[in-house]
């Protein structure tokens, strides 16, 4: 029975479209207490309308392609070493820098005694530049050059120093007057 809108009870209607018929209930799922059903239906009905499943149109004020997450990326604070390798690799400072290196540690690329006679001073286009104390160290460093030119690739990388130009002391000359020729005494630094 059904009520009718004085509040009296009156014959059921059937439904429309159910041939008389009220087809039969079918029975609720059974229902666990702990709430496991109840949070998987709140999820499946919130996700499809919550704001981070719709796609924000990007800010105009970030730049492409970067994305914040709790991945690493370059607005991280660096290490420095990070830092200084970056800016010397984009200067292109590296063989200078190495080449500095070089010099700063002469005397263990090339030994004791023969740091103690002779000294780097430029390098230029794959040429090396030593100064000696004495014409002997001049010729004695000319002899090792090959030695040393390997030495300084195996530190440096392979060709960076092709050639050593190895220079005498710096000494006073002893041409005298406008007037002197070539084959002169020489620089007199060894009387031997």
């Amino acid at each position: 029975m059904t009520p009718d809108p004085e509040g009296r009870a009156g014959p059921e209607v059937p439904a429309p479209g159910t041939g008389g018929l009220l087809p039969e209930a079918e029975p609720e799922p059974e229902r666990r207490d702990d709430g496991l059903d109840l949070a998987r239906s709140l999820t499946r009905s919130t996700a499809s309308s919550s704001p981070v499943a719709r796609r924000r149109p990007r800010s105009k004020f970030r730049a492409p392609g970067r994305v914040s997450g709790s991945h690493p990326d370059d607005r991280d604070p660096q290490l420095l070493d990070t830092t200084l390798g970056r800016l010397i690799g984009d200067r292109g400072w590296e063989l200078d820098l190495r080449m500095q290196g070089v010099f700063g540690r002469w005397e263990q690329l090339v030994g004791a005694e023969i740091a103690q006679h002779c000294t780097p001073e430029s390098f230029a286009d794959a040429k090396l530049v030593v100064r000696t104390d004495s014409t002997a160290w001049a010729t004695q460093l000319r002899l090792l050059a090959p030695t040393l030119v390997r030495r300084l690739n195996e530190e440096l990388g392979h060709g960076t120093v092709t050639v050593i130009d190895v220079l005498g002391p710096h000494l006073p000359t002893w041409k005298k007057g406008r007037r002197s020729t070539r084959d002169g005494r020489g620089p007199r630094d060894t009387y031997g």
